[in-house]
């Protein structure tokens, strides 16, 4: 088998590092991640090469992470995540080692349930926008992703919501005009946290302001796309070692359960929301009660077992 010479384990971390930070463009929260998840492999595997990591299969895939959920108790999220980031380090394994073909091995991660929105902490909300905006390519475009996100989070709106706001609407005032589903209207309140950081944004974006074109714009001056604020809030979400369901979406949840928390009454919550119905609004009393359940199973030293 040709390539590579044999390695140490600090030259396969310095090499699979430098490949996420200069090659991939990560930010220094997910190259540490990733880096601590293929020491874990390394350590587990006793596979100190690139050929031996080149070797690895499915099996020992299944394995290592079935080991994970015995002696380290993750669950599935944590276990899709991880898998998903030892695929792209044993990919680069093999093309290290000089294999034809550098496929990750095929394994199918754990089913994660599906079912309430899971809310995000204010701390999570904020280190999540942080994130995003340490983790882009360019200064101007780490400020929008984080406007991006504190609209959503700050003023509850939908991700469509915020990337239709026009170049009319700067500069924000303490209360906003949102056109929401079914061209219906509703005035949201903007907090001084969220109206910096759209002001920043403005300040640091290379397109002019215009009236009639997008406030958000994308690399190449047009509409920025959903796709690709979601990808920057995955790749901090990652970073974070939050779960999959740390979402753009999931931060409007996180608005309004926090609001919930602090005494929102229903109807005002579903007015700032835009629901068209009190049922929409309610689903968030089950939110709250399943996070109470959550901290409870966390906290209870007979649940922790």
């Amino acid at each position: 088998m040709s390539g590579a010479p044999a390695a140490t384990k600090a030259d396969l971390m310095e090499a699979w590092g430098d490949h996420l930070s200069l090659g991939r463009r990560r930010s220094p929260h997910t190259v540490r991640a990733y880096l601590a998840t293929a020491a874990r492999l390394i350590d587990a595997t006793q596979a100190h090469d690139w050929h031996a990591l080149a070797r690895l299969d499915a099996t020992a895939l299944r394995q290592h992470l079935a080991e994970r959920r015995q002696e380290d108790g993750i669950g599935n999220v944590s276990a899709a995540r991880e898998l998903s980031a030892l695929k792209g380090f044993l990919a680069f394994a093999r093309t290290k080692a000089g294999l034809p073909d550098a496929a990750a091995p095929r394994l199918r991660g754990p089913r994660v349930k599906k079912g309430l929105p899971r809310p995000v902490t204010p701390d999570e909300a904020v280190n999540l926008a942080a994130g995003v905006e340490e983790d882009a390519a360019q200064p101007w475009i780490g400020a929008r992703d984080r406007a991006v996100l504190l609209l959503i989070y700050g003023a509850g709106l939908r991700i469509a919501e915020a990337l239709s706001l026009t170049g009319a609407m700067a500069p924000l005032g303490e209360t906003l005009v949102v056109t929401g589903k079914g061209g219906k209207q509703r005035m949201v309140p903007l907090i001084p946290v969220v109206r910096a950081a759209v002001d920043d944004y403005l300040a640091k974006c290379p397109w002019p302001l215009e009236r009639g074109k997008a406030l958000f714009r994308g690399a190449k001056g047009g509409t920025l796309s959903q796709g690709m604020v979601q990808k920057a809030m995955a790749r901090a979400r990652i970073a974070l070692g939050l779960p999959a369901t740390a979402t753009p979406h999931a931060l409007r949840h996180s608005f309004a359960t926090h609001l919930l928390g602090a005494g929102a009454d229903l109807r005002s919550l579903q007015e700032l929301l835009g629901h068209a119905s009190l049922g929409s609004t309610q689903i968030y009393t089950r939110v709250d009660a399943a996070t109470l359940l959550d901290v409870y199973r966390d906290a209870h030293p007979r649940e922790r077992g």
